[in-house]
């Protein structure tokens, strides 16, 4: 059976750090193949999935490190979090147990906007602060039907 919910990137979640941006992405297009899979096709989701996360959370980790951001620890701990939850779902999933995987998929699929909105736009800003004396520049497109 395929999950109907699907997660599709939008330009809010631009941090104007474009290495941050195009990881982002990449995080959106995973989560939703896992809500899209289907029982056989949600491991591998599930599996690529945790690669892109690995990968994600430890260059956002190396550059808070490189350049001592200040909420380092409370930031990786969130993603650590994350990963701790994705690794004990791996195992229920490779069990057969596709719902604990459907689960997660939406509960990343909730936890993104606010994680990026509080703890990767601050992080955004700071590198951009830190490489050109200046702030992020974010040019988003409305979306059509949307209010002024």
């Amino acid at each position: 059976m395929s999950q109907t919910s699907e997660f599709e990137w939008d330009d809010r979640y631009l941090m104007g750090y474009a290495a941050m941006d195009d990881t982002h992405k990449e995080f959106v297009d995973c989560v939703d193949a896992m809500l899209t899979a289907s029982d056989e096709q949600m491991l591998a989701a599930l599996d690529a999935f945790i690669d892109h996360a690995e990968r994600h959370f430890e260059q956002e980790k190396a550059w808070m490190s490189a350049d001592g951001f200040p909420a380092r620890d409370c930031h990786v701990e969130e993603h650590d979090k994350v990963m701790e939850s994705a690794y004990e779902v791996r195992k229920l999933v490779a069990e057969g147990n596709c719902l604990v995987g459907r689960d997660f998929a939406q509960a990343a699929m909730e936890w993104f906007p606010g994680h990026a909105d509080y703890m990767d736009s601050a992080l955004a800003n700071w590198l951009v602060k830190r490489a050109h004396d200046g702030s992020p520049l974010v040019l988003r497109r409305k979306k059509p039907g949307a209010e002024q």
